[in-house]
């Protein structure tokens, strides 16, 4: 595990040199466009990101060149306009109410994912001293969140600025704005999602950013110390989720200009939160009896009912991304049903075939794999390549929840790492072999999804890393093996179930 670690290390410092100068690079350049954007500067990075990166490169090319002739002027000037490359304000007349009823919807089922859902679901697995501890870490870090990306976070991760990180315009929010006056009325919008204000579009990514950070306690849980999951959440999510998001989803961003497919988040939330996760369960070491002691679920109804939350849920996830109610979003919605149905299958047919049993935990378990690894392919795949995903994802995500975990001898508690890191490596690796270009727009590259793959890897692991170790030499990360054997409900908040 130390060889990872520093293997892990290793490569980051090489990632961190070559950030480290593209910023350079990207701090010479002129600075017109955020100074255009200044009084509406929001930039919203959606699954389409790419497309939109694509879409804004002839002008990039035009402004480069010299001026046109005089006998290719007419023919500019009858050129359609460039598509917006940051925020801008609009008439409310051009705000679609179908998409933006539908991407309300989308929000509210994204929040429903982490509370209830993602709580429910890690709460059940944990043992009875402990449930507690772990639903509150996920109401914790919802409320947390939200501050972090109202103040910071989505300015870093959604307005143009470099290729790794976006700008500062819409810190605190500045900027976006809703106006009604007597005869008009004016309001921001994204330019990744124009048919909806901006404000929807900010809270829809919000619980993307909630999430996130959500999902990576399952790998630490019943041992870290409440105070430093709070300080971790809060460094992670602005130095590490926001840079990831603005690389994949926002059209300047270095992944999205390279061509990444990753429709609703494969790579910005499973992978990035897997690999953090795994970090996590490494610095902290091992639950005290681990292998030595029982550690079944103490309540896997609750298990069962919020895996099911998480199914629901994920329709806003996924179909949601397509930032409008139309036939994308329906095929999205129809890519995340087969593959979840394929992958629960999947788990329970692989695990009944290994331990002579089919289980309820294998079943939620299987179908959250689906979820995770359809993620990034829902826009861009067909039928064959959701029953695909999902077959091969229940599978291997299965195997890596059990031999990988033994062989390696690493304590992941609820498997965030086998589910979803490996989940999401799996669907976006999978993405790049059955991208349909009729769907998506994009013919798929496994060799670009890779890259995608490595750089979320290597960046998160490692800065992960750094944030754990500088958090343990200051307030530390580990509660007492006292407390541990009495419990977090009762040692960390004083509180406990009946």
């Amino acid at each position: 595990m130390r060889k990872l670690l520093m293997s892990l290390l290793m490569a980051g410092s090489l990632l961190a040199g070559g950030i480290g100068a593209a910023l350079a690079d990207d701090a010479s350049a002129p600075a017109a466009a955020s100074a255009a954007a200044s009084d509406t500067a929001a930039s919203a990075p959606a699954p389409d990101a790419s497309a939109a990166a694509a879409a804004s490169a002839p002008a990039a090319d035009a402004s480069a060149a010299p001026a046109a002739s005089a006998a290719a002027a007419p023919a500019a000037s009858d050129a359609a306009p460039a598509a917006p490359t940051a925020p801008f304000s609009v008439d409310s007349s051009k705000i679609n109410s179908g998409d933006t009823a539908w991407m309300l919807t989308s929000t509210a089922l994204v929040l429903f994912m982490t509370i209830p859902g993602l709580a429910l679901f890690y709460g059940g697995m944990v043992r009875k001293k402990n449930v507690l501890a772990t639903l509150m870490q996920s109401f914790a870090i919802t409320c947390l969140v939200t501050i972090i990306w109202t103040v910071v976070g989505y300015s870093l991760a959604f307005t143009p600025g470099g290729s790794f990180i976006g700008g500062f315009s819409r810190v605190f929010m500045a900027g976006m704005n809703y106006i009604k006056g007597d005869k008009a009325t004016t309001l921001t919008v994204s330019h990744l999602a124009p048919t909806i204000p901006e404000t929807v579009y900010f809270v829809y990514q919000m619980t993307f950013a909630i999430i996130t950070p959500a999902l990576i306690t399952g790998a630490f849980a019943d041992r870290m110390k409440f105070s430093a999951m709070l300080v971790f959440m809060a460094l992670w999510s602005i130095i590490v989720y926001s840079p990831i998001a603005h690389m994949v989803w926002e059209p300047t961003g270095w992944l999205a200009s390279a061509g990444v497919l990753d429709f609703a988040g494969g790579t910005v939330v499973h992978i990035n939160a897997g690999i953090a996760g795994l970090v996590c369960c490494l610095v902290l070491g091992k639950r005290v009896g681990y292998g030595k002691e029982a550690m079944a679920p103490h309540n896997l109804t609750l298990t069962l009912i919020g895996g099911a939350m998480l199914w629901v849920g994920w329709f806003g996830f996924n179909a949601g991304s397509a930032v409008a109610a139309d036939g994308r979003a329906g095929f999205a919605m129809f890519a995340t049903q087969v593959a979840t149905a394929a992958a629960a299958l999947a788990w329970m047919f692989a695990e009944w075939a290994a331990k002579g049993k089919p289980s309820v935990l294998g079943i939620v378990s299987g179908a959250v794999a689906g979820l995770v690894a359809i993620t990034p392919a829902s826009g861009f795949v067909g039928t064959l390549g959701s029953l695909v995903i999902g077959i091969v994802a229940g599978v291997v995500c299965f195997w890596a929840a059990t031999w990988l975990k033994h062989k390696l001898g690493y304590d992941d508690s609820l498997d965030a790492f086998g589910v979803h890191c490996v989940g999401g490596i799996v669907g976006a690796l999978l993405t790049g072999v059955f991208a349909v270009k009729d769907i998506g727009g994009f013919d798929g590259s496994v060799l670009l999804q890779a890259k995608g793959v490595l750089t979320t890897l290597i960046y998160s692991g490692v800065v992960s890393f750094i944030l754990l170790k500088i958090i343990d030499m200051t307030i530390g990360i580990r509660v007492t093996e006292e407390q541990e054997r009495e419990g977090l409900d009762v040692s960390l908040h004083g509180e406990h179930v009946e």
